[in-house]
């Protein structure tokens, strides 16, 4: 056993945690949960539960171990030390910051290329989470991910500077109050002009794993906004797309599969159909998270309004079909297609 009590103190950034979370950087669950149900992890001197919301300064004492957890915390603490990371390459660090699209402190947007990674997985080592070093402030903090793009889709994706921003745009995300809007082309164009995509999803099982497939008894529910921009003839389509739900592949499946419209370079929903014969296009995803509307996490009535230009892979195709590459329209506001005098 170890006979020694350790004592930590809760940081600035990870003001408002979960206790239990919190724990995580030291200790293993299973121990957490144990020590928890024990009453042996004291705050401030007084037992506390997994679910207590710690603040800044606060002091977490923690028992005696016995001497295997004592060298796995040891470990854990030791790693950064013992083991540093090796420090970013110049390029990647110039790379990220030319990404950058929003930042006041708090709150941070990068415009996301097409084809590269938010995290990292198999045969995946370069990234966006990997590269977010180089955002280190003064204090030490990293900024987080608070979202997540496909690898292939291009645009906005957020990031908190901070614990509680994260904790606050969390919360915003499971009570939808963030807008996002999608641009993409579709082959061909769909019949309808405008309406709401409800069809429910779920990974399709079995060597097609990686796949979302809609299921209306078994799928869990999901509903997409779309409206047509414009249209090259019956063969294309520009199309604006506003999720009302997050799932996995949202968009694509709606689209290949409810409006029989896959997105342009879109293979795994698509084949062959995703394709257009006789045009030199990006061998791309054509589909843009073009625009995020938010509330402040930290700024009461603040409203915040982010939006990604296109790739100048992407503009190549918006622009060979004459589509706008420019317009700032809210497409989804009420009343849209009456001022535009119809949508397409």
């Amino acid at each position: 056993m170890s006979e020694e009590e350790t004592f930590l103190t809760v940081a600035e950034d990870d003001d408002g945690q979960r206790l239990d979370r919190w724990l995580k950087q030291h200790l293993p669950y299973a121990l957490i949960q144990k020590l928890i149900r024990k009453g042996a992890i004291r705050v401030d001197g007084k037992k506390a539960k997994g679910d207590l919301r710690l603040a800044a300064g606060q002091e977490v004492r923690l028992p005696p171990l016995e001497e295997k957890h004592a060298e796995s915390k040891n470990k854990r603490e030791g790693e950064s030390e013992n083991k540093p990371k090796p420090a970013l390459a110049a390029e990647d660090v110039a790379f990220i910051k030319s990404l950058v699209i929003y930042d006041d402190g708090e709150v941070m947007a990068l415009n996301k290329p097409p084809g590269l990674a938010v995290q990292g997985g198999t045969n995946t080592e370069r990234h966006v989470d990997g590269m977010l070093e180089a955002f280190i402030d003064k204090k030490g903090v990293k900024p987080r991910l608070v979202h997540r793009l496909d690898k292939d889709t291009s645009g906005v994706l957020l990031l908190a500077r901070s614990a509680k921003a994260a904790r606050e745009l969390g919360r915003a995300f499971k009570g939808r109050e963030i807008r996002k809007i999608y641009w993409a082309i579709v082959i061909p164009a769909p019949d309808q002009n405008e309406g709401t995509i409800k069809a429910p999803l779920i990974k399709a099982g079995g060597a097609q794993k990686e796949r979302m497939v809609i299921d209306e008894k078994e799928g869990k529910w999901a509903e997409t906004d779309f409206i047509v921009l414009d249209r090259a003839g019956k063969q294309a389509a520009f199309m604006a797309f506003q999720p009302r739900t997050g799932r996995t592949h949202q968009i694509r499946v709606h689209a290949a599969d409810a409006l029989e419209c896959p997105v342009l370079g879109d293979g795994k929903y698509g084949g062959a159909a995703a394709r257009l014969e006789g045009m030199d296009l990006p061998k791309k995803l054509h589909l843009h998270a073009r625009r995020i509307i938010l509330p402040h996490p930290l700024q009461a009535k603040k409203t915040i309004d982010i939006t990604a230009p296109l790739s100048d892979e992407l503009k190549k195709s918006w622009k060979a079909m004459g589509f706008d590459t420019q317009s700032q329209d809210d497409p989804f506001v009420e009343g849209y297609c009456a001022v535009k005098g119809g949508c397409a």
